[in-house]
């Protein structure tokens, strides 16, 4: 559950849902609340199904996901390869580019580090992790998940706590904004619902990865004899990820009044420096860097289990190194060119894994309630036994 939630706890919680807000308005916020919401649903489906259909490899890992499930579920071993292909370039065009793009802003501006130096910094200790495999990956992001969540809550409660006074008008033009884009001010002129609904979806989906299928791949490596509890933890994925974190960072550029100010996490640097003046930004810059650490040090995983399924074992080592080149050339890119990209192979890959989640959806469906009913059978006995 911490590589999970490492991978989609990243920088789209604080520069993603920036982008969005500069983009698509205050509405924005919104949209990504309800992406959000339905997304809970996919997760713990893909979950499910990715622990139903997963293999025991011949060096004993385990692999599994979308390419599993839609190939031994639905017989369509072409979409299968199709959404391993999509995934395979979304861990290495998009992830690492996003990533480090973001924690490059941050350096940038707050620190004055050249974009280059962050890149080749970050590429060198990913490399560190990731060339260890799985059980590498989990020890360092169990402990790098409570500690980077915690540092981010706090600056983002901090800057909420300080602007309250502003937080009834902020609530206000979340809502107005996403029927009524053109009654909020101060934001880009020319915003619509449709820019509204579009890049609040876009980045609640990048934030969560909802509908993506990567929650199959990531929690099929679990141990466990219950696919639909992983399945459920899969959905508090989302629910953490999105209506939390996102929500807070949403929240803090509003109330501060930086969304007017900025893009990427150059926003979020000055909502918390107006609360916390020199010491708000480096707290952005340390999350930005631990957020997107840990997504880069998680998503290595999925793009590796995606590449092995259509190239075979040998592609591992050289896929690492590859994966880390695009970490360093990430972070030298445009930010519009980063997010651009990430939005596209995101939709591929959402496309192909819907169409597996839909087909298999009943058999899901079925595990769940089978669940429930154990669970409460198992709740009143232990009533009826005074337990």
């Amino acid at each position: 559950m911490t590589t999970s939630l490492a991978a989609i706890i990243g920088n789209g919680n604080i520069a993603g849902v920036c982008t969005a807000i500069a983009m698509g308005g205050p509405g924005s916020v919104f949209w990504m609340w309800l992406s959000a919401t339905l997304g809970m649903g996919t997760k713990l489906v893909e979950t499910v199904l990715g622990q139903k259909f997963r293999k025991i490899m011949p060096d004993g890992s385990i692999a599994g996901g979308p390419m599993y499930y839609i190939r031994e579920g639905l017989k369509l071993t072409w979409l299968a390869g199709a959404y391993a292909l999509f995934m395979g370039c979304k861990a290495l065009f998009s992830i690492p580019i996003v990533q480090s793009n973001s924690i490059a802003v941050a350096m940038t501006s707050e620190l004055g580090i050249k974009p280059w130096m962050s890149g080749l910094g970050l590429a060198f200790c990913t490399w560190l992790v990731i060339v260890g495999g799985i059980k590498t990956i989990g020890k360092v992001t169990e402990f790098l998940s409570p500690f980077m969540v915690a540092l981010y809550v706090f600056g983002a409660f901090f800057t909420i706590i300080t602007f309250a006074s502003q937080l009834p008008e902020a609530l206000a033009m979340i809502f107005t904004g996403a029927f009524n884009p053109s009654a909020v001010g101060g934001g880009i002129a020319g915003v619509t619902i449709a820019r509204a609904i579009r890049y609040g979806m876009a980045r609640g989906t990048y934030s969560n990865e909802a509908g993506t299928g990567t929650a199959a791949v990531l929690h099929a490596a679990a141990r466990t004899s219950e696919p639909t509890r992983q399945g459920f933890l899969g959905s508090l994925d989302v629910f953490i990820d999105t209506l939390v974190i996102c929500t807070l960072t949403a929240l803090a550029v509003l109330t501060s009044g930086a969304w007017t100010q900025g893009t990427s996490t150059e926003m979020t640097a000055n909502a918390f420096n107006s609360a916390m003046p020199q010491i708000g930004g480096l707290i952005v810059v340390a999350s930005s860097f631990l957020f997107g650490y840990s997504s880069l040090i998680s998503v290595s995983y999925y793009g590796k289990i995606a590449l092995n399924y259509l190239f075979g074992p040998w592609i591992k080592r050289p896929y690492n190194w590859i994966f880390c080149l695009f970490i360093y050339i990430g972070a030298t890119l445009e930010v519009e060119v980063a997010w651009s990209i990430g939005d596209m192979v995101n939709g591929l890959m959402a496309v192909t894994n819907l169409i597996g989640v839909l087909g298999l959806s009943g058999i899901a469906v079925a595990a769940v309630k089978t669940y429930l009913k154990n669970l409460d059978l198992s709740e009143k006995s232990n009533y009826l036994s005074g337990g």
